[in-house]
């Protein structure tokens, strides 16, 4: 027997109450329901080290499942920084809410701890990426912006500049429309309160990528001949669309392959070296699925496509092809 009209709508209020609670939590709101990304701590570029070529005298520490961390993993994999920079992976606590370190690492078992022996305040959130210098025992920046520009000017005789200069201008426009639009933009769609911020936020992360795609039919990376800065904040969020985004955060307007010379971007990105090594759709899927308790009040990680799908080479769909030359 079904139950009682009444019943159901006093459970459904009761649940809508304890969602937007929750939601409090893991993603602050304004008035109007749009998702604001909470300030963090050691957000300032800092001037290079004077001992920043020195063999392990700084560590960089990323999460697997975070796309923050994963362009400034992108950058120290794509400029070869392995023999001045540790890469150090910390694991999430759902349980807890904090990142965990595998083995004790300066004294401490959680990424908190180090921040507040860092000098961040008690109420600050600790996030991933940081970089941790050895010398000074603290950490210098964490946040991803400024650290993948720090990164971009560490010493790495055998590198890419990834800022080169005949694109400075147009990189510098990418990565605000980018950060905005794509890169908070899928989670302005998760987190939305309200159907008025979703739509709005949708519509400004599909109205992007066309821009990209529209681009990319002329020019080999975004914001110009050569990789940049640019690419790297896209590809982190890129990747995790039809893994994670599309079906947990409603960023599903249109499969990604609509888009062909942003597909085609994704696969050749993909196949840099360095890169695979940098992507873990088992530990995404987990990491979303399983602690994103709001969104997905179950934990049940359902089954999605293979990666290699995604990125291997294959014929775009019949009508949908065009020349990059």
């Amino acid at each position: 027997m079904a139950p009682p009209a009444p019943l159901v709508r006093t459970a459904r209020a009761i649940w809508h109450w304890q969602w937007c609670q929750l939601m409090g939590g893991l993603g602050p709101a304004d008035a109007a329901g749009n998702y604001q990304r909470p300030a963090g701590a050691f957000t300032s570029l800092p001037p290079l080290p004077s001992e920043a070529a020195s063999a392990d005298g700084h560590v960089l520490i990323v999460g697997r499942s975070c796309p923050w961390a994963h362009r400034a993993w992108l950058v120290w994999a794509l400029r070869r920084l392995d023999a001045s920079i540790t890469l150090v992976v910390v694991d999430p606590d759902p349980a807890e809410g904090r990142w965990r370190f595998a083995e004790p690492f300066g004294g401490c078992t959680t990424l908190i701890e180090l921040y507040q022996r860092s000098g961040a305040d008690p109420g600050q959130r600790a996030t991933v990426p940081a970089l941790y210098s050895r010398r000074q025992g603290r950490i210098l920046v964490s946040e991803s912006a400024r650290l993948i520009e720090l990164l971009n000017r560490w010493p790495a005789p055998d590198g890419p500049d990834l800022e080169p200069g005949a694109q400075q201008e147009a990189t510098l426009r990418w990565r605000e429309l980018l950060q905005s639009d794509v890169n908070d933009g899928v989670y302005r769609c998760g987190f939305a309160r309200t159907q008025a911020a979703y739509d709005r936020a949708e519509a400004a992360l599909f109205g992007a990528l066309a821009e990209a795609d529209r681009v990319l039919q002329e020019s080999p990376w975004l914001a110009g001949a050569e990789l940049s800065l640019a690419d790297v904040v896209l590809f982190p969020t890129l990747i995790r669309l039809e893994l994670v985004y599309a079906p947990l955060f409603g960023c599903s307007r249109l499969p990604l392959w609509q888009l062909p010379a942003l597909w085609e971007w994704r696969q050749r990105f993909f196949h840099l070296p360095g890169v695979a090594a940098t992507c873990w759709p088992e530990a995404w899927r987990r990491d979303y699925f399983g602690a994103l308790f709001p969104l997905h009040p179950s934990g049940i990680i359902p089954a999605g496509p293979p990666l290699a799908t995604l990125v291997e080479s294959r014929p775009a769909p019949r009508g949908l092809q065009h020349d990059h030359d």
